[in-house]
């Protein structure tokens, strides 16, 4: 079965929701009824389902029995939560990578026993003290994987086939997060690190947004979109409002509804369709009422991006000849 602009499964991303309440209380220590809360706000701003997002809570540091509570508050409400994106946890952290490895690993576990499909990480790092002061924090640089490093590399792709094979292992997929100055920071280095990881159930999550934010010049959206979406197997979306006048060297970058924002979802869906695409979808977006502006992306995406089932009956030729064209141009 496909999915159609009626079934497909898009999440929402908790942003807004802080790891910490105002009484000191983190989520991991929080009662469920507090994380049942949260669920039924994200619920009634329009959503079925949920990423369970490590920066508002961290199910691969929960108990199994918390697992089981957390599991259970979802039910409660009546949100699913297919997918677990785990953010900042880089395996080639100099400083922090057993740690991360070893969380990463929990972090497949908690997402078998919590019933997800796919599981998103990332080589983003920690954020710098200076990162952290900005209103938006990438508009400062902050760290940068190293360039022509093979050990470094060869350390991504073994670390990371290792998490691979474990989400195998508990039949999960796994999806790489697009992410700036990482070996994901561009279309070429994203597909070719999957491509050495060189495993079925690992792909790419397309996160479009990442990449366009930077206060630099940027690689074209249009190759991104030809190189990346043939090896989706998870999506985070937003979008970016972007201005730059490379003659001053100014660039001004801040969040923006999917459909006003400078990347074309159309055209990156078609894209995407037309490589087989049958993934989750988490709508994100920073800043303000985020929750709301995801709802309303979410609403952009089923009315007037994703597929009807007619459009399947009608299209199911042409769909075969775009992932054929795709592939062809990706390679």
């Amino acid at each position: 079965m496909v999915y159609t602009a009626e079934t497909w499964p898009i999440t929402a991303a908790p942003l807004q929701f802080p790891h910490q309440g105002t009484d000191g209380i983190t989520m991991q220590e929080a009662d469920p009824t507090v994380w049942e809360s949260v669920f039924r706000e994200i619920q009634d701003a329009g959503f079925d389902n949920v990423d369970l997002l490590d920066t508002w809570i961290r199910p691969g540091d929960l108990s199994g029995e918390r697992l089981e509570e957390l599991k259970r508050a979802t039910e409660n409400v009546g949100v699913g939560a297919p997918a677990l994106s785990a953010i900042r946890c880089s395996v080639i952290d100099e400083q922090n990578w057993e740690d991360n490895l070893a969380y990463s690993h929990r972090t497949l576990e908690a997402a078998a026993q919590l019933g997800c499909e796919v599981v998103s990480f990332g080589l983003q790092q920690a954020l710098t003290p200076l990162q952290k002061k900005q209103l938006w924090f990438w508009t400062v640089e902050g760290h940068k994987d190293p360039d022509n490093d093979p050990d470094t590399w060869s350390k991504a792709v073994n670390r990371l086939r290792e998490l691979g094979n474990h989400a195998a292992d508990l039949g999960l997929l796994m999806s790489l997060e697009l992410y700036e100055d990482t070996y994901l920071g561009s279309g070429d280095s994203a597909v070719r690190l999957v491509q050495d990881i060189d495993l079925p159930n690992v792909g790419l999550n397309p996160d479009l947004g990442n990449l366009v934010r930077a206060h630099r010049p940027i690689e074209s959206i249009h190759e991104l979109i030809a190189k990346t979406m043939p090896y989706a197997n998870y999506w985070h979306v937003k979008n970016y409002s972007r201005d730059e006048n490379l003659a001053r060297n100014h660039f001004a970058v801040t969040p923006a509804p999917m459909e006003t924002g400078v990347i074309n979802y159309r055209e990156a869906f078609r894209t995407a369709l037309a490589s087989g695409f049958q993934g989750i979808i988490c709508a994100e977006h920073y800043g303000g009422d985020g929750l709301s502006v995801s709802a309303s992306n979410q609403e952009y995406l089923r009315k007037r991006i994703l597929p009807r089932t007619e459009d399947y009956a009608l299209g199911t030729s042409l769909v075969a000849q775009g992932r054929q064209s795709a592939r062809q141009t990706a390679s």
